[in-house]
């Protein structure tokens, strides 16, 4: 175990030589006063967590020799029990470990129980998304951060070296006039709509300001990786199969929402109603979907289809050549208002948030006519700079997080 060690130390400092972007994500200072003894960053592939693990290690002010990087994946970890190594690192003065991909890892939620109770040193770890680190078990036990990508505001921060505020969704609904204008007033050539309609087809994932022309090809790599290894392994899925799921993903992109009953959606991807929900599950937890409900089902009153969309509208550009703009709009709205609240669909309106506040989504001209008696209403608007009243420039929500 010690020559295991001190090879994962050698491929620590040679990692440590590569050089790190200085932008931290949006959890990073959350991440970084943890108390806790064991910290959780899970979220789907490609979006920063292995960044983020280095700088947290580069910015911490223990000495390197009580530092450590591993990344489960490694070859050289295979069959290797991850207590005994964080045991072996700790006897050797490790105070702070960082593991990258603990999932990988042989029987790891037992390994990591074992690391908790009976040894003291502070451990950061991630898994590649939700569905490895989201047990009842291990929200009990460690703290949990869900690393999402890069809100349109993070876009901006990256692009033009500017420091942006993130808002509430109440100052959004209260507020919005005075944060749009106070927003644009710091961009450059203060073209918002320029620089939100590029967000919508790419830079979601940090790796877009590492080449910009490969954008698409990472983002088509990713999902590959994502469908092909996590899925697959996970799930013991076929690899006959995995193409099905590449077929309801390209269906999902090119379908208006309402139209996917599980009906139709099941007979187009080819399988039983039983095994789309069962894929839908498995895609939403690998964070390739959003899964909306049918507000009515919250009371189980009423049997109506759920709304799936693609994660974030960075994907279209990956998955299929048209979308409907409709789509792109209600897709845009529910990647970033879902990071923190609780979304419906509805009959009158497009989305109910939080149980309290009704929202309509359409283009620049779009009306109340179809809300304009239901309370805590909204008309949240596309290809609108500055908003007035009740009606908010759907650009402002990528400024949540």
């Amino acid at each position: 175990m010690l020559r295991l060690l001190e090879n994962a130390k050698r491929l620590y400092i040679l990692k440590l030589n590569q050089k790190l972007p200085e932008y931290k994500r949006y959890i990073f200072n959350d991440l970084y006063n943890s108390p806790a003894k064991i910290t959780a960053i899970y979220g789907s592939r490609g979006i920063g967590k292995t960044t983020t693990l280095m700088q947290l290690l580069q910015s911490s002010s223990l000495p390197e020799s009580s530092k450590l990087y591993i990344s489960c994946d490694h070859a050289m970890f295979q069959d290797v029990s991850l207590f005994d190594f964080v045991d072996e690192f700790s006897k050797n003065g490790g105070e702070l470990i960082c593991i990258d991909e603990v999932h990988e890892a042989s029987n790891f939620e037992q390994e990591l129980k074992s690391i908790y109770d009976f040894l003291d040193i502070k451990v950061y770890f991630t898994g590649s998304s939700a569905l490895h680190l989201t047990s009842p078990d291990f929200a009990r036990r460690y703290s949990m951060y869900h690393l999402y990508p890069l809100s349109l505001r993070e876009y901006l921060e990256l692009s033009f070296d500017l420091s942006l505020k993130s808002y509430r969704l109440e100052d959004l609904l209260f507020d919005h006039e005075n944060i749009a204008s106070k927003i644009i007033r710091t961009l450059p050539n203060k073209k918002i709509l320029k620089f939100y309609n590029e967000f919508l087809k790419a830079g979601a994932y940090p790796f877009y300001f590492e080449d910009k022309s490969k954008y698409v090809d990472r983002m088509i790599e990713t999902m590959n990786i994502i469908l092909h290894t996590d899925l697959s392994r996970l799930f013991s899925i076929q690899p006959d199969k995995i193409d099905t799921l590449k077929k309801l993903l390209l269906t999902i992109c090119v379908s208006k929402p309402l139209e996917l009953s599980i009906e139709k959606l099941s007979s187009t991807v080819g399988i039983t109603k039983t095994t789309l929900y069962k894929y839908i599950n498995y895609l939403s937890d690998a964070e390739m979907i959003k899964h909306i409900t049918h507000e009515g089902k919250r009371f189980a009153a009423i049997k109506k289809p759920d709304k799936l969309y693609l994660a974030n509208t960075n994907l279209f550009e990956a998955l299929c050549v048209n979308s409907d703009a409709g789509t792109m709009r209600e897709t845009f709205f529910a990647a970033n208002v879902a990071v923190r609240h609780k979304l419906y669909y509805l009959d009158k309106g497009d989305f109910l948030v939080d149980e309290k506040y009704t929202v309509e989504i359409g283009g620049k001209n779009k009306g109340f006519e179809q809300i304009k008696d239901i309370p805590n209403s909204y008309v949240i608007s596309d290809n609108l700079e500055v908003g007035f009243g009740n009606n908010i420039p759907l650009w402002l929500f990528g400024f949540l997080y």
